[in-house]
């Protein structure tokens, strides 16, 4: 099959577009025809090494977690999907190998639901890692519940983005933080925007003069430390982004595949309670361009990989 893959740590330099051998079909996995994979922040970052103290590399390495595509076979005791349906997962294993930029995956069943049916490939393939975080964060690591307010950091990013639909759909008001100019599409998530910057935590106490019932830190560092002095006293904190925030009484959430928050994800979808946005789409073979223009960021969505074709 094709496949990206790199045989090194290093940036996007090291990846190589080629033939790759098909993947081994376990009993518990799901051979996929992928459509689409998304880029995500955490791929560069185990491509460049820095989570080698978590996980191990098997090199080459193909990168990717998240996937959408069509069920070519299940493995001997997967009764849960049939040849031909259309899946979307968040294929993540214990060591880095066959991730999801190629033509075929073969996925743990318990990565996977059913693509949603709103969405078109490239969309679905978008959803997995980002919306998984947001949902698990905010309804099992800070348990929001409706009527409290929510403050997202990054609200305009793509965990941000979905931590705000779904906060939302919890019954949550929202307020999130966002750089300049990215006011107007996170208020069209239905949140209440605040700029970072000098008088951001004026700002916030303005909208919410009783402090806020929970935050959500995508960033980590300097605006993770900001947060806790705009808690109410019995106010939870979490970061997806950095773990420094134990020190600071809150929590670290590391997401993790779990198919049935992904089929709850993909209802959402289905009952038009949570958008999703692809910025820029690549084939296959533009896989390192993909990955460069999602590190630069400032899309206003989700850069996405193709596979055979348009998704």
């Amino acid at each position: 099959m094709k496949a990206i893959s790199y045989r090194r740590y290093g940036g996007p330099e090291v990846l190589e577009f080629g033939e790759r051998p098909d993947p081994k079909v376990g009993p518990d996995d799901v051979l996929v025809r992928v459509r689409a994979a998304a880029v995500n922040p955490v791929d560069w970052k185990c491509q460049a090494g820095y989570l080698d103290r978590a996980l191990d590399a098997v090199f080459p390495v193909v990168p990717g977690w998240d996937v959408s595509g069509v069920v070519v076979q299940p493995g001997v005791s997967v009764p849960e999907f049939d040849v031909g349906d259309e899946v979307m997962g968040y294929v993540r294993e214990d060591v880095l190998c066959h991730g999801t930029f190629a033509e075929y995956v073969a996925a743990p069943v318990r990565t996977l639901a059913r693509k949603p049916r709103a969405l078109g490939f490239e969309e679905a393939a978008a959803l997995p890692l980002v919306g998984l975080t947001a949902y698990q964060a905010l309804r099992r690591t800070l348990r929001v519940r409706a009527g409290e307010t929510v403050l997202v950091h990054a609200a305009g990013g793509g965990v941000g983005a979905m931590a705000v639909q779904i906060a939302r759909h919890l019954g949550a008001r929202v307020i999130g933080a966002v750089r300049e100019g990215g006011a107007d599409g996170v208020r069209e998530l239905g949140a209440e925007p605040v700029e970072y910057g000098d008088g951001f935590a004026r700002r916030v106490r303005a909208l919410a003069p009783q402090r806020v019932d929970a935050v959500l830190d995508t960033v980590g560092g300097e605006v993770l430390r900001t947060s806790p002095n705009l808690l109410a006293p019995e106010g939870r904190l979490a970061s997806v982004a950095d773990g420094d925030v134990v020190t600071l009484g809150g929590a670290y959430m590391f997401v993790r595949p779990d198919a049935a928050d992904l089929a709850a994800l993909a209802d959402l979808v289905d009952e038009g309670a949570l958008t999703v946005r692809v910025a820029r789409a690549y084939p296959l073979e533009e896989a390192a361009r993909a990955q460069r223009a999602a590190m630069a960021g400032g899309l206003g969505g989700k850069v996405v990989v193709t596979v055979g074709g348009t998704a």
